[in-house]
């Protein structure tokens, strides 16, 4: 089942400049795992903001929900899925 997760990231302004940057390489290495493992299908940034886009593969919306669970900055994440289903022209 593929799903389009937007996310905004809202880090506080007050977090210290070290912990930003450890909790950006830690997200940027769990994205490698999602994308090695096929959940991840395809990530895209929202210019002019800190939130991206993205495309993922799930069984079901549980196994997303624990896939995006297991992003270093969740606790940080306003985040925002669509289930798509196929379109008729698709088949």
């Amino acid at each position: 089942m593929e799903f389009l997760v937007r996310a905004d990231n809202n880090l506080p302004p007050d977090m210290p400049e070290q912990r930003r940057n450890e909790l950006r390489a830690a997200e940027r290495e769990r994205a490698v795992r999602l994308r090695e493992d096929g959940t991840l299908q395809r990530l895209w940034r929202v210019p002019g903001r800190t939130g991206w886009i993205g495309l993922f593969e799930a069984p079901d919306a549980t196994a997303l929900h624990d896939a995006l669970a297991s992003l270093p900055l969740w606790p940080w994440l306003d985040v925002t899925v669509e289930p798509l289903a196929t379109h008729p022209q698709e088949r």
